[in-house]
């Protein structure tokens, strides 16, 4: 597929081409448009309305903290999501969720966007292009940032629900990986978009099959796999982190390693004892 979103080189945003259809825009959402896990942001504020017990909080906490430092990881993505373990939030009303999600909006995730992936959001949206978020975070959370973000809408994880109440089941599987893919041409057919004229962006290596699955893809923010991947496909790379992050991942990365597993150390033994009680 061609590479580089117009907002990276020099093609300006409204002249994509690649046949009929319209062209579309699909954002990852955790570490592309928002800085960490919207997954684990959310598990808190559960939590703090008394929707969560605490060691399932820890050991979100312990996966969040490992995305941050490693980037996301296939094997931790499936601790909350194999539908057999989503017990945690069986029984929980789905209408609580949508009201704690707007909260948290307002409150957490409105200060963690970052600024650049939303200019880049609202370009496409003033080239008529249609924009998606696609992301393994549960459709509740997509819906919201696509609703306040003035996007299409948003493909997610789904969570089955029954009279109002999560059952603790997923319907279909985790929006994960190539699933991504598979969803957003199963999209395009439907809606009649053109992926050879369109974008994506992500920032996990995970995020490949739905970058390769259109004509214009980049990394934002993205995981060494990525950046390594985008370099040999010739695909453009945007880090919106910062130049004092950058330094202190150059010059930090081997202290932060150590001092975060350290932290995981504590907070698996805390993690166990509680399992016990």
């Amino acid at each position: 597929m061609a590479a580089g979103p117009a907002a990276v080189d020099a093609t300006p945003i409204g002249s994509a081409s690649g046949g009929e259809g319209r062209a579309a825009a699909f954002f990852d959402i955790d570490n592309t448009l928002i800085r960490g896990a919207s997954t684990f942001h959310l598990a808190r504020a559960l939590r703090r309305h008394g929707l969560l017990r605490m060691r399932t909080v820890i050991e979100f906490a312990i996966r969040h903290a490992r995305y941050l430092v490693q980037g996301e990881q296939a094997k931790d993505l499936a601790v909350f999501t194999d539908s057999e373990r989503l017990e945690i939030i069986r029984g929980i009303s789905v209408a609580e969720v949508v009201a704690i999600g707007e909260e948290l909006y307002d409150q957490v995730l409105a200060h963690r966007i970052y600024p650049a992936t939303k200019r880049l959001l609202d370009e496409h949206r003033e080239a008529g292009h249609e924009v998606w978020l696609v992301s393994a975070s549960p459709i509740e959370i997509g819906s919201l940032l696509a609703d306040r973000f003035g996007a299409t809408g948003a493909l997610g994880t789904v969570p089955e629900h029954a009279e109002g109440f999560y059952t603790g089941h997923l319907v279909g599987g985790l929006l994960h990986g190539p699933a991504k893919a598979d969803a957003v041409t199963h999209l395009a057919k439907e809606r009649d978009l053109n992926l050879g004229a369109s974008f994506a962006y992500g920032d996990s290596v995970s995020d490949v099959p739905l970058l390769a699955a259109v004509g214009h893809a980049c990394g934002i923010n993205p995981d060494r796999r990525l950046r390594t991947y985008c370099a040999e496909h010739g695909w453009p790379v945007h880090d919106f982190r910062g130049k004092r992050r950058a330094v202190r991942r150059s010059f930090g990365a081997a202290w932060r390693v150590g001092a975060t597993w350290a932290a995981f150390t504590v907070l698996r033994a805390l993690a166990r004892r509680l399992r016990r009680r």
